[in-house]
C-alpha cells in the first residue's frame, strides 16, 4: 500500500462493543505478550498517563491493512504507510485501520478509548467525497473468535475502546457515486487516544459556571416561548434579546477553547488541533469508468422470510412484515445482489419471490424495474398450497408481468436440489402449467447429482452432466454446485456441452456447504481472497449467473437481540452473510459481515474483467487473472492482496480513456 501509483491500489457514546452473544462464546483476548504491570520499557514512566498531553503514537500502534486481510485480535503491528486506493465510479473500495495499544492510559480495565475521525476526501478541482455519505467507518467485531461483523461507528461520537493486548480493526469504506468527477482525492484518518469519562470528571464545569449556563438558557426559553397573537415588533425584540443572551453564553470560560477552529472542521477536537493524533494519509484515484448499475452477472441470494417473522415477531402479511422485507431487500441491493425471499416446504420445495407485493401493486413495478436488480423470482404460490385461489393468483401474476420490459429478468425457482425422478416429474408438471400462460417462462433448478433411480449414464458425474436431457424444456437455468467440480476446471466443458443456448438454456453455479477449504467459499474463517475468489471462479468458468441459498439463516430465535447461532450441521457462516443490528446496539439496521463486503468486491472485479475483455478479448482477460497471480484455479489463487491490486491496476492502466 506504500506506492503512490494508483495502478498498485493497495489498499453513541463511546462504543463498548466486545463480542456479541454467539453460541455462548464469550470471546476476548488472550493477551499474548502483554504485561500490564506498569510502563516498564516505556519512556513515559510509571505515572498516570494523560492522553491529551502525550502523542497518541506513544500510546498505540496504528497501521493499515487491505480489505482481504482477516485482522485477528493477536495481529502484530506493522509500519504505518500512506494508503493509496483505486476505484471506478459506482464502486465501493474498502481498507482496514488496525489499532493495538502499547500501554494502558485508562483505569477501568480497558487500555483506553480512541477517537477515529476521517476528513472528507477532496480533489484539486473541487470534487469531494463526504464523510457519513461516501465514507463510512465500522468496527470489526469477532464472531466465534473470527473477525466478521462490521458494526457501524456513530459518526457523531466516533469513539471505541481498546483492550489490553488485543488488536482492533476499523473497516473504512469509500463509496464513489456514479457522477463523481475523476481525479485524485486526498484526506486523512486521525486516531487520537482519549480520556475515559471518569478521567474527564475533574475537568467538568464548576458549579458557578453551570449555574450561569442554566440561568442564561432559562432566560432564552422564557423569551422565545410562544405567545398568542404577539405583534411582529414584539417578536423581533424577543429574538434580538435571545441573540444577545446566546452571545453572552458563547464567551463563557467553558467555551474558550472552542473559539479557534484552525480549519480542521466541526468534528475536530483539541487533541487533533494540538497535533497529538496519529494521522493516516489516504489517497483515492477515481477513474473514468463507471460500473454498470445492473450487474453483468445476476447473483440471486435468498432471504428467509420465516427467520424474519420469528426473530422480529412479525405476523405474515402485516404492515410490519412488509416493512421488514422491504428494508432487507433494499439493504441487500447495495451489494450488487438480486435478493429473493424464500419459504421452504417439504422435500426441498421452495416458495421463492423477489417482491412481497402482487404484480398489480405499485410497489411491484418499483421493485422489478430497479436497474440494480439483475434477476427476480416470480412466486409460484401453489408450490406450498395448491388451491384454486393460489392458481388464479399465479395466472394473474404471469399475465401482468409478461407484458413488462423487465420480464426478461424473471425466473421461477421451484425446487432446491431435486434428488429423484418423482421430484423431477413435479418440476415437469409445473413447467407444463406455466408454459400454458407464456411460452418464454424461465425455470431455475439447482442440483449436484443426477436423479437417483435413473439410468442416464454409467458414472455419477456423467449422470450429473446429463440432467439437461431430463429437464429439457422444463428448465432453462441449470444451476450446479461448484462442489461437484472440485478442482477439475476441465469438467466445465462437459457440463456446457449438454446445454442448448439456442433454446435459451443457461449455466449458473452455486456454493453451499461445499466446496470446502482450500476452494473458494464464504465460510467463516476462510481467507479474505478465498471469499473474493468465489466470483473470480464463476467468471473464469463462464457461468452466466450465481445463486446463494441464504443470507440470514441463523438458528430460530424469538427476539431480535437473541444470540446468534449458526445452524447445526452446517459450516460456520454458511447461509449467514449479515446479522441483526439489535444484537450489537439499539439500531435496526442489518450489520454486514466482512464476507458480504468481499462478495461485493468480487462482483466489482467481474466488471473490471468484462471491461478488459471488451478492450482486449476474453482470452487476454483470462490470461490477466493468471499472470497477475490473482486466480489460476479453485486451489490456486492469491493468498495476499498484492496480486488483486496488480490485476485491477492493469485494467486501469490499459482501459482508461
Amino acid at each position: 500500500m506504500e506506492s503512490s501509483d494508483p495502478s498498485s491500489a493497495a489498499v453513541s457514546k463511546t462504543q463498548e462493543i466486545s463480542v456479541p452473544p454467539v453460541e455462548g462464546v464469550a470471546g476476548g483476548g488472550t493477551s499474548y505478550g502483554w504485561v500490564d504491570g506498569g510502563l516498564q520499557g516505556s519512556h513515559l514512566g510509571s505515572s498516570v498517563i494523560d492522553p491529551t498531553k502525550v502523542h497518541s503514537a506513544d500510546l498505540l500502534h496504528v497501521w493499515s491493512m487491505p480489505s482481504t486481510a482477516n485482522v485477528s485480535q493477536q495481529e502484530a503491528p506493522r509500519p504505518l504507510e500512506h494508503v493509496n486506493l483505486l476505484a471506478a465510479r459506482n464502486e465501493r473500495e474498502s481498507l482496514q485501520i488496525a489499532l493495538r495499544p502499547k500501554v494502558s492510559w485508562a483505569s477501568s480495565g480497558i487500555a483506553g478509548p480512541v477517537q477515529i475521525q476521517c476528513t472528507d476526501l477532496c480533489s484539486s478541482s473541487g470534487g469531494r467525497l463526504v464523510v457519513g455519505q461516501s465514507i463510512t467507518l465500522r468496527r470489526v467485531v469477532p464472531i466465534l473468535g473470527v473477525p466478521d461483523a462490521l458494526v457501524p461507528i456513530d459518526p457523531s461520537s466516533p469513539q471505541i475502546n481498546l483492550l489490553p493486548g488485543e488488536t482492533t480493526a476499523v473497516w473504512v469504506s469509500l463509496n464513489v457515486p456514479c457522477g463523481q468527477e475523476p481525479g485524485l482525492y486526498e484526506g486523512e484518518i486521525c486516531i487520537t487516544a482519549m480520556r475515559t469519562d471518569s478521567d474527564s470528571k475533574a475537568d467538568s464545569l464548576p458549579k458557578s459556571e453551570r449555574y450561569q449556563l442554566y440561568k442564561e438558557l432559562k432566560t432564552c426559553l422564557g423569551i422565545t416561548e410562544s405567545r398568542d397573537h404577539s405583534p411582529s415588533e414584539e417578536m423581533i425584540l424577543r429574538l434580538s434579546s435571545t441573540s444577545t443572551t446566546l452571545r453572552r453564553m458563547l464567551v463563557l470560560p467553558a467555551f474558550q477553547d472552542c473559539h479557534e477552529n484552525n480549519g480542521l472542521g466541526d468534528m475536530m477536537d483539541e487533541d487533533v488541533m494540538n497535533n497529538v493524533a496519529v494521522r493516516v494519509k489516504l489517497s483515492l484515484t477515481v477513474w473514468d469508468f463507471t460500473l454498470p448499475l445492473t450487474p453483468s452477472l445476476p447473483a440471486v441470494f435468498g432471504i428467509s422470510e420465516t427467520v424474519i417473522e420469528d426473530r422480529f415477531c412479525l405476523e405474515h402479511g402485516t404492515k410490519g412484515w412488509y416493512d421488514a422485507l422491504d428494508h432487507h431487500f433494499r439493504w441487500l441491493l447495495q451489494y450488487r445482489i438480486s435478493p429473493f425471499f424464500c419459504r421452504w416446504g417439504d422435500s426441498m420445495r421452495i416458495l421463492a419471490y423477489t417482491c412481497p407485493w402482487p404484480a398489480d401493486h405499485p410497489k411491484a413495478n418499483e421493485y422489478y424495474s430497479d436497474p440494480r436488480l439483475a434477476a427476480y423470482a416470480v412466486p409460484y404460490a401453489p408450490i406450498l398450497s395448491c388451491t384454486d385461489a393460489a392458481k388464479n393468483s399465479l395466472r394473474r401474476e404471469v399475465e401482468i408481468l409478461k407484458t413488462e420490459a423487465h420480464w426478461s429478468k424473471a425466473y421461477f425457482y421451484l425446487w432446491d436440489e431435486p434428488l429423484n425422478m418423482e421430484q423431477y416429474e413435479v418440476i415437469r408438471n409445473i413447467s407444463n402449467e406455466l408454459r400454458t400462460y407464456t411460452p418464454d417462462v424461465r425455470i431455475l433448478t439447482t442440483y449436484y447429482a443426477g436423479p437417483s433411480g435413473s439410468e442416464l449414464a454409467p458414472s455419477t458425474f456423467e449422470a450429473f452432466a446429463k440432467v439437461p436431457n431430463v429437464l429439457r424444456p422444463h428448465t432453462q437455468i441449470f444451476c450446479t454446485s461448484e462442489w461437484v467440480l472440485g478442482t477439475r476446471e476441465d469438467l466445465v466443458k462437459d457440463i456446457i456441452a449438454e446445454l442448448r443456448p439456442d433454446l435459451g438454456e443457461e449455466w449458473w453455479t452455486y456454493v453451499c456447504m461445499g466446496p470446502s477449504d482450500p476452494q473458494p467459499n464464504w465460510h467463516l474463517g476462510m481467507r479474505g481472497t478465498q471469499h473474493r475468489a468465489v466470483m473470480w471462479r464463476a467468471w473464469k468458468e463462464g457461468g452466466t449467473g450465481f445463486l446463494y441459498w441464504g443470507t440470514n439463516c441463523y438458528e430460530k430465535a424469538m427476539i431480535p437481540s437473541a444470540e446468534i447461532c449458526f445452524r447445526r450441521g452446517l459450516p460456520p457462516g454458511d447461509g449467514v452473510l449479515f446479522y441483526p443490528g439489535e444484537v450489537f446496539s439499539s439500531s435496526k439496521e442489518p450489520v454486514a459481515s466482512l464476507r458480504i463486503e468481499r462478495i461485493l468486491s468480487g462482483m466489482q472485479d467481474i466488471e473490471y474483467l468484462n471491461l478488459y475483455s471488451s478492450k482486449h478479448g476474453r482470452e487476454e482477460a483470462l490470461a490477466l487473472l493468471e499472470k497477475t497471480g490473482a486466480y489460476l484455479g479453485p486451489d490456486r489463487y492469491a493468498h495476499d492482496h498484492g496480486p488483486v491490486d496488480v490485476m485491477r491496476g492493469e485494467v486501469y492502466r490499459t482501459c482508461r480513456s
